[in-house]
């Protein structure tokens, strides 16, 4: 007898607790439906509707006026014999790799140095977040000056003693890709401070400290006690990265364009040539549909990976 009467007050509290939602969405005012479905219709019109459509126009041969014409995954069995595409594939997980490795670790020493309050502290991270202000383009611009055969980079390499080290650096194939990157880990490395700093704000120091007492060295709290805390922070550190990576193309068209001889093409720069200079849209669709999904398999596969290990 006491449980069907518990179960049934159970029941009548949650007809109360549905009804009681239903009638909290009745009183919302039309005016808050109305803000809301206007940058829906504007996000599904802008951003989601293009994304699928590109779907569609990677299976058409189109160059922009007429009909699309219908020819199935030629365009893909195209890109498997294509050797600028397989060029910038392999440029672009070079790039993963190094942009992503190297702005990482960077960012992450910087967090861990700065992360301590002393005097001057807020002018360093300031300093070095400073390059994330100016767009990528402004970026690219700025290193192709650095790096012209009279640049800054030449003329330092010079006035230490390593004058057999100068060399054009953007027209040389074999260092053009690398000078690349470098600018653009320039630029990251101060994104990625900022936010392994925001999730070393919330790491417990009581840990670290009772680990120190226990006679752990540095080394020891810092890979066992503080890394284990900022799974949260390294997945969208992850999930950047592999995005940004994924989708360079400002500062790589600022400095060389793909150049010399596609050693700096990329996947990004690659569509852009395909899409709007020899005006194949629909195998530069194809190029983007390659992007999206290899965003797509990285970072479900790391978040996948990620949530099995907190399990």
């Amino acid at each position: 007898m006491t449980a069907t009467v518990g179960a049934s007050n159970r029941a009548r509290t949650a007809q109360r607790g549905v009804r009681s939602r239903r009638g909290s969405v009745r009183r919302v005012p039309p005016v808050i439906w109305a803000f809301l479905a206007i940058p829906l219709a504007t996000e599904l019109a802008l951003v989601f509707w293009p994304a699928i459509n590109s779907f569609y126009i990677s299976l058409t041969k189109w160059n922009g006026a007429g009909a699309p014409e219908f020819i199935g995954f030629k365009n893909f069995q195209n890109l498997t014999t294509d050797p600028v595409f397989l060029q910038a594939l392999v440029n672009n997980v070079f790039w993963v790799v190094g942009f992503g490795g190297a702005s990482v670790v960077i960012g992450l020493l910087l967090a861990v140095a700065l992360n301590r309050p002393r005097r001057g502290v807020g002018l360093y991270r300031s300093a070095i977040y400073l390059p994330m202000v100016f767009s990528l383009a402004v970026t690219g611009l700025f290193w192709r000056l650095l790096y012209q055969p009279n640049g800054a980079v030449n003329t330092v390499l010079g006035g230490i003693g390593l004058g057999a080290w100068e060399r054009q650096w953007l027209a040389d194939p074999a260092t053009a890709l690398v000078a690349v990157l470098v600018a653009a880990v320039w630029r990251q490395c101060g994104y990625i401070m900022v936010l392994y700093l925001a999730g070393l704000k919330g790491v417990d120091p009581t840990l670290e400290e009772a680990a120190a007492v226990d006679g752990a060295n540095k080394w020891q709290r810092f890979w066992q006690i503080v890394m284990p805390q900022l799974r949260g922070v390294n997945a969208v550190v992850f999930a950047v990265t592999v995005i940004d990576s994924l989708r360079t193309f400002d500062i790589v068209w600022a400095m060389t364009r793909g150049g010399p001889y596609n050693s700096t093409q990329l996947l990004s720069t690659y569509m852009y040539q395909t899409s709007f200079t020899t005006v194949n849209l629909g195998y530069g669709s194809a190029i983007a549909v390659v992007i999206f999904l290899l965003a797509i398999v990285f970072i479900i596969g790391y978040l996948v990976r990620a949530s099995r290990t907190e399990d």
